[in-house]
């Protein structure tokens, strides 16, 4: 028989083995959870796609998003199903050659920072022997609206562009050469309310910011002459008309370019729509209504529609964050942002600001692919093979060195991209923003590198999609919000 000392050393024994029971049951509990809480962090910085969505449908898909905003234009890329202007697969850009000219455009922008590009007169501009190029400087990679011109008003397509000021649409009678172009090309002497701007007219000497050259002068009408980086090029009379945005949002007196002399192939569209910051562009000339605001998002593929409104109620919503315009692109046409840091799968990458600084960057609606300081590009693509390291690398595509063969896969996961600009705002990048695919054996992270620092910056349209982008020049300021279309 056990005395009651050794009966009450075996319950100590007992109570001491349950406790150690329970307390490693908790250390177990919590390494589970730990363990489940980094996973779901981990979750949270990653995108899982389905490789087919890399890839447009043939048909088109429209957002309705946008649609209930009064002043809002449908937005379509240029080479896609929903696209009044599309070619024929045979006739369509190939990849390589979108990226080629997107080269091009980038080109032309650096040469307009550094000051290198020529600013001759108009006389240059008329010299029949200007090759046609490809317009890769206005890019292959565009977007485009719908617009009314005149009275009664034709239809027009244009691509949009935030690095352009001076509006321009080819017209009738063509007298030196036009492009072909999809829609019948503008007869100003069948509308009622068109006038071309005299030479004395102080607005003729404005055209001068507003496109680099100085006007000329035929018959004391105004004459206009844009030149692009590639030698692609329009010229015709200062003119103004009625331009007619939506059924409420007519614009008597607008003033554009009425093309007499265009060369360049610009994809099919009529001419070019202008949203800089001169006081020629139509941002300003629509000042005293919409407040000089105006906001887009572009579709996540080119079989989808996105939108272009104008007016404050496009940036109203508190999911619109805003950062300062940088003052580095202060005297040109384009819209300046600060960058601070880019985070990959929730951590910021280890970049100092003074590598975003020392040149600045722009935001830009035609660049198809962001250009990144070179140590900043090598920072992140060091990051996002990294991590993309159990997926089988390909060869290079164009300018995008960074790709990979996702052909025998069903679903795949990339890292979240982030921006940090100024002012404290942080922009998450749609999936969509991330990668540019060929084919689904060449699926490449959408962004390049410059040659060197001293070149600016860009924030292209590939990584705009999605996005909500609101402009609010007169508040000098431009803001971000999510899924503001499909």
């Amino acid at each position: 028989m056990a005395t009651p000392t050794s009966s009450s050393s075996f319950l100590g024994f007992i109570l001491f083995s349950f406790l150690v029971f329970l307390c490693s049951m908790n250390q177990l509990g919590f390494a589970l959870e730990g363990r489940e809480t980094l996973q779901n962090n981990h979750l949270t910085h990653i995108h899982t796609l389905q490789v087919s969505s890399l890839l447009p449908s043939t048909t088109c898909s429209s957002s309705t998003k946008g649609s209930d905003k009064r002043a809002s234009l449908t937005v379509v890329h240029k080479h896609g199903p929903c696209s009044t202007l599309k070619l024929d697969k045979a006739k369509a850009p190939t990849v390589d050659e979108i990226l080629e000219q997107d080269q091009s455009r980038v080109n032309s922008i650096h040469s307009r920072f550094s000051k290198k590009l020529s600013r001759d007169d108009l006389s240059a501009s008329k010299d029949s022997t200007i090759p046609a190029k490809s317009g890769s400087t206005i890019g292959s990679g565009n977007y485009i609206v719908t617009v009314g011109l005149g009275t009664p008003k034709k239809d027009l397509s244009l691509i949009f562009d935030t690095g352009s000021d001076l509006t321009w649409t080819q017209c009738q009678p063509c007298a030196k050469s036009c492009y072909k172009q999809k829609e019948p090309t503008f007869d100003p002497s069948q509308s009622a309310t068109y006038s071309n701007i005299s030479c004395s007219s102080s607005v003729c000497s404005q055209l001068t910011s507003a496109t680099g050259n100085s006007p000329g002068c035929s018959t004391s009408t105004c004459i206009y002459g844009i030149q692009y980086g590639d030698q692609s090029f329009s010229v015709g009379f200062f003119s103004k008309d009625k331009l007619t945005l939506t059924s409420t949002d007519v614009f008597n007196n607008f003033l554009f370019g009425c093309g007499q002399n265009n060369q360049g192939l610009f994809g099919g569209a009529a001419g070019l729509l202008g949203l800089g910051r001169d006081k020629l562009s139509l941002v300003e000339q629509t000042a005293s209504k919409y407040g000089s605001v105006f906001s887009y998002c572009l579709p996540s593929t080119s079989s989808s529609t996105g939108h272009l409104t104008f007016g404050k109620s496009a940036g109203t919503s508190s999911a619109i964050k805003f950062t300062p315009l940088s003052k580095s692109a202060q005297g040109t046409s384009f819209y300046g942002l600060d960058i601070v840091g880019i985070s990959l799968g929730g951590r910021k990458l280890s970049i100092p600001t003074s590598v975003f600084s020392n040149a600045g960057t722009i935001i830009d609606s035609g660049t198809v692919i962001s250009r990144l300081p070179p140590a900043a590009y090598s920072a992140l693509k060091a990051a996002f093979r990294q991590a993309m390291k159990k997926y089988p690398s390909t060869g290079a595509l164009s300018i995008l060195d960074t790709c990979y063969d996702l052909s025998k896969y069903t679903t795949f996961s990339i890292p979240k991209i982030s921006f940090s600009f100024s002012g404290g705002v942080n922009v998450d990048l749609d999936a969509a923003g991330i990668l540019y695919a060929q084919k689904t054996s060449q699926v490449c992270l959408a962004f390049a590198g410059n040659s060197d620092d001293s070149s600016v910056g860009i924030f292209g349209n590939v990584q705009q999609k999605r996005l909500e982008v609101v402009y609010d020049v007169a508040g000098a300021r431009v803001g971000f919000g999510p899924a503001g279309c499909a």
